[in-house]
């Protein structure tokens, strides 16, 4: 069957495009019904889905034991894996290869085969691939968007197959899931070679004649292109999704280009993601647009707040190839809190792999009305680790260990209560900015949080109002005391519960947030 084959599988078509042109697949994206072009000159398409699937995705295997995730097996892999070749018999597709990484030692070559109908997402898989080596590919995605799986949630269905390194995508027309299907399997390559993938923006800050080296792990929608975007001593963005992070600290990069969030995209907070989603040669995804070439409205939220841009990294036009850079220094782990988590606080070794394990946040419209706007705990803030999530934390303390960089625990929402409720307050940023400046020039004054055990700040230059930075202050002085106590039991009564659940679990993490 064809679920069993490792690598260079394409099944028969009634007509196949073999590695279009940018330009040719711009103007396949042109006749789509659903394609809009924009004041831009480029092309916006509106999905019948609008965010990645996750009840909808299993892990193809007769070893469920081995992975957290929801699992179907071989047998009925091998079943849709024949409706899916049967379908395609009738269909015209497209066929695209390209590469994930761009580092000779670490390089993976990848296939996305998708009906011709659907032609933008190959336009914007395009973009994030480096160009194809001639390698078979270790990868394939295999796409039909416009093919139902009865029987499965919302009728759709993303089946998973690590051994064959094939996935196959049913009745999705969103962008995301060829993106992450690839990384997906790229993962469990990172980690089958020591490492571990990440899902986190890469970035260097010069400091005097020195370059640091940070890495923002998040989940989407959570601040990771825009911390990785944002400029400190004219610092240069090396990644903006995924990495893999290697003993010693070794950086590996994978994508050529970007998939950005556009909700309240603005020029002044972030130009140059602004500037390159505004390009000709960008792809628009479920962005609002009134008329046929007129202007969008990047904080029209009526369809979806998950608007989404594709370009590739030289359209920002100031950035640092992944091959040339150091080991890392920083690691920020970002958290959309709004109540007790301050601007930033900084963690020991076990605290950082406690509160990477634990991967705290709000839900974003990245995750669909399912996540938006509830609190999470997404191990590693990755929701695309395909293995047992205590590998992960496990994995992170490891490789800490073979290089003790530094851990910070960055809060992207507010402090004192959700954003425009009285008593709280914004972290903008602005702040953030501010913080990751002061982090990379090592002028933050840290004093012990004794809930927590984690040092807060002091103080940071830029910042003038320090209840950003320890929320304590801003609960006491508007008589919410007992309200910061009731929060502080909570979370560390929660916290040990949700470790607990991962019991390959190194002790010592579990041990950190007791």
């Amino acid at each position: 069957m064809t679920i069993e084959i490792r690598s260079g599988y394409i099944p028969d078509s009634k007509r196949l495009i073999d590695n279009p042109t940018a330009e040719a697949l711009r103007e396949l994206t042109a006749r789509m019904p659903n394609a809009r072009r924009t004041s831009y000159d480029n092309y916006n398409v509106q999905t019948r889905v609008d965010s990645r699937s996750t009840k909808s995705t299993y892990i193809v295997t007769d070893r469920p034991k081995e992975h957290t995730a929801q699992t179907v097996t071989t047998e009925e892999g091998r079943k849709w894996a024949k409706t899916q070749d049967e379908y395609i018999r009738g269909q015209e597709m497209i066929l695209l290869d390209g590469v994930i990484g761009n580092d000779p030692a670490f390089l993976t070559p990848a296939r996305l085969i998708i009906e011709a109908r659907n032609a933008n997402v190959a336009g914007m898989q395009r973009h994030l691939y480096y160009r194809p080596n001639g390698r078979q590919p270790e990868v394939t995605m295999i796409y039909t968007p416009n093919l139902t799986a009865p029987g499965y949630p919302n009728d759709r269905a993303i089946f998973v197959d690590l051994e064959a390194g094939i996935t196959r995508v049913f009745n999705s027309d969103y962008f995301g899931e060829s993106k992450k299907g690839g990384l997906r399997m790229w993962n469990k390559k990172v980690y089958d070679a020591g490492g571990l993938a990440l899902h986190a923006g890469c970035k260097v800050i010069p400091v005097g004649k020195a370059q640091r080296v940070f890495l923002i792990v998040g989940l989407s929608g959570t601040g990771k292109t825009t911390t990785t975007f944002t400029t400190q001593n004219k610092s240069k963005p090396v990644q903006d999704d995924f990495v893999a992070l290697m003993q010693e600290g070794r950086i590996y990069g994978t994508e050529n280009g970007c998939f950005a969030k556009t909700f309240s995209l603005d020029p002044k907070h972030e130009p140059t993601i602004y500037g390159a989603v505004t390009r000709p040669d960008a792809y628009l995804e479920n962005v609002s647009q009134k008329v046929e070439g007129g202007p969008v409205d990047f904080y029209d939220a009526s369809y979806t707040q998950n608007g989404r841009a594709t370009f590739e990294l030289t359209a920002l036009g100031w950035v640092e190839d992944a091959r040339n850079i150091g080991p890392v220094d920083v690691l920020l782990i970002l958290n959309r809190n709004e109540n007790i988590i301050p601007g930033v606080a900084k963690l020991d070794s076990e605290h950082a792999a406690a509160y990477f394990m634990l991967g705290e946040t709000q839900g974003t419209s990245a995750g669909g009305k399912d996540e938006m706007g509830k609190a999470l705990r997404v191990p590693g803030t990755n929701p695309f680790f395909p293995l047992r999530h205590e590998q992960q934390g496990n994995r992170f303390l490891e490789l800490h260990r073979s290089r003790p960089f530094e851990v910070y625990l960055m809060n992207t929402g507010s402090v004192g209560g959700p954003e425009g409720s009285s008593n709280s307050k914004k972290v903008t940023i602005e702040d953030s900015s501010a913080i990751v400046k002061a982090i990379a020039e090592g002028t933050i004054a840290w004093t012990r949080d004794s809930e927590f055990g984690y040092e807060v700040a002091e103080g940071v230059p830029g910042i003038d109002d320090v209840e950003v930075l320890q929320p304590k202050r801003l609960y006491e002085r508007t008589g919410r005391s007992d309200d910061y106590r009731t929060l502080v039991q909570r979370f560390k009564q929660e916290r040990v519960t949700e470790l607990q659940k991962y019991p390959g679990l190194d002790q010592e993490i579990v041990a950190a947030i007791r």
